[in-house]
């Protein structure tokens, strides 16, 4: 059966049968018997799933189920597919981009009872997980072995492994481990139609036939439900620093950034904080920082490596105006120099009491970082409300938090406007729309400018993976 590639926007349809009562009872009637208290229509289990942390929502399903494993996720697949009922994957609600959210109502389906760690191969480097697996739980046992490894891809939250996968996820360290994408060695995944498919095996390489292990990871849940994820993991450094410094100007601390990547220092988190953060930090934690543009550093590596890396950093940081250059390889030290990252976003809700964070992201390439920045600045400089910039700037990704009052039709207007155009001039600077918040339910009108007549073979593609549209509709396309 083919399907046709039009322009059309994928949005929920006659296919799906939303908000039938009908439809809904019997989809309840087919689960019970498999789920038992494990499956739920109550208005409170609903409304925690209504919404992830972003402005959108809530939607709440209209059910809720947890299971256990693929053979009940086939299940909830095939009683939606027959029911012609939507089904929403959920794993712990981090996002940011209204993932989550269940916009035509139906089944959420949460994965955070799959929570096993099936193998870990440390020599190989590599553990297989089920998808409701945190990356502080896998940490957390990947410490307990005698080989010392860990999983580094570190988004903030403690998010599930699936939901990362499915978002293709990164965060502060991706400019030395990389984000899900360069992780996720294997799938295993329910398919609309329920048919179980393993996406590759645990070879580093392996270039036979299509790669379907890249086409699902980021594709937030609208190709098929993630269930198990195989993760290529890495060595626990001998030795980690860290350092922070201030400068001037944004162009100055970027010059500085741009330096230490030509120069090829291995650096393992690079993060800027603009003037606006970091004052708003001060206030929320109390604080005493330099109001000025700040870069954060983290090395890793043997000791006589950090301490070069260090020492290489602070006379880059130097020629370019850098000031208070301090370093710590004390753990507690380190988490003190860090302190203001990691509260930045509360912070920023700090700001306006009863707000919620919009937030956006836009990535470009490193060397565009600075005009970038320089004219999303220029569009916040009218802005009604503080709205404060940070980026993991080591690989041209930043992001601005609006904290926005929740109800204000205005308000939220203007904050779009702005986003959208922030969004534009990544692209036109070579970038994207979103480096690694996802398209979810904030982006899907970007998507045709930057991807422009790829955006048909994406429909394509959805359209013949699930051809009734019952897998997180609403997303992405």
């Amino acid at each position: 059966m083919t399907y046709p590639t039009g322009s059309e926007r994928l949005d929920p349809g006659d296919n799906l049968k939303v908000n039938s009562t009908t439809s809904i009872e019997s989809l309840i009637t087919t689960l019970a018997p498999i789920f038992g208290d494990r499956l739920s229509t109550t208005d409170a289990d609903r409304a925690d799933h209504a919404a992830d942390v972003s402005h959108h929502g809530p939607h709440p399903p209209q059910a809720v189920c947890w299971p256990l494993t693929t053979d009940e996720v086939v299940s909830a697949v095939n009683a939606c597919r027959e029911n012609r009922v939507p089904l929403i994957p959920y794993g712990t609600g981090t996002a940011v981009e209204g993932g989550v959210v269940a916009v035509s109502g139906g089944l959420c389906l949460d994965t955070s009872r799959m929570d096993r760690i099936l193998d870990v191969q440390a020599r190989d480097m590599d553990a297989t997980v089920q998808a409701g697996v945190t990356r502080e739980q896998l940490n957390r046992h990947l410490a307990t072995l005698p080989d010392k490894v860990f999983f580094p891809v570190d988004p903030g939250a403690d998010a599930s492994l699936g939901g990362m996968a499915a978002t293709s996820a990164s965060g502060s360290n991706t400019v030395r481990y990389g984000s899900m994408r360069d992780r996720v060695l294997s799938l295993k995944a329910v398919m609309a139609d329920g048919s179980v498919v393993r996406t590759a095996g645990r070879a580093r390489k392996s270039v036979a036939g299509y790669d379907l292990t890249a086409l699902l990871v980021g594709s937030e849940g609208t190709l098929a439900v993630i269930t198990e994820v195989t993760l290529r993991l890495s060595p626990i450094p001998e030795a980690i620093s860290a350092a922070v410094c201030c400068f001037e100007t944004i162009e100055s601390a970027i010059d500085a950034v741009i330096d230490c990547l030509v120069d090829g220092i291995p650096l393992a988190r690079m993060e800027l904080l603009d003037e606006i953060q970091i004052e708003a930090v001060n206030r929320f934690s109390g604080l005493q920082n330099t109001v000025l543009p700040t870069v954060f550093f983290e090395f890793n590596g043997s000791e006589s490596a950090v301490l070069e890396q260090s020492e290489a950093a602070g006379r880059i940081t130097t020629k370019h105006g850098g000031s208070e250059f301090r370093f710590a390889t004390d753990d507690a030290e380190r988490r003190r120099l860090w302190q203001a990252r990691h509260d930045g976003y509360y912070a920023t809700l700090g700001l306006r009491e009863g707000s919620t964070g919009y937030v956006t992201d836009v990535c470009v390439p490193v060397t565009a970082l600075a005009e970038a920045i320089a004219r999303t600045r220029h569009e916040l400089r009218d802005c009604s409300i503080p709205a404060p910039l940070f980026g993991h700037v080591g690989d041209g990704n930043f992001h601005v938090v609006f904290p926005i009052l929740p109800g204000d039709a205005e308000e939220l207007a203007e904050v779009q406007s702005i986003s959208d155009r922030i969004a534009n001039h990544a692209l036109a600077l070579g970038g994207t729309t979103t480096g690694e918040h996802g398209i979810g339910l904030g982006k899907r009108h970007l998507l045709e400018r930057e991807h422009e007549t790829g955006v048909a073979v994406m429909r394509s593609i959805k359209r013949a993976l699930d051809p009734l549209g019952i897998l997180n509709p609403g997303k992405v396309l």
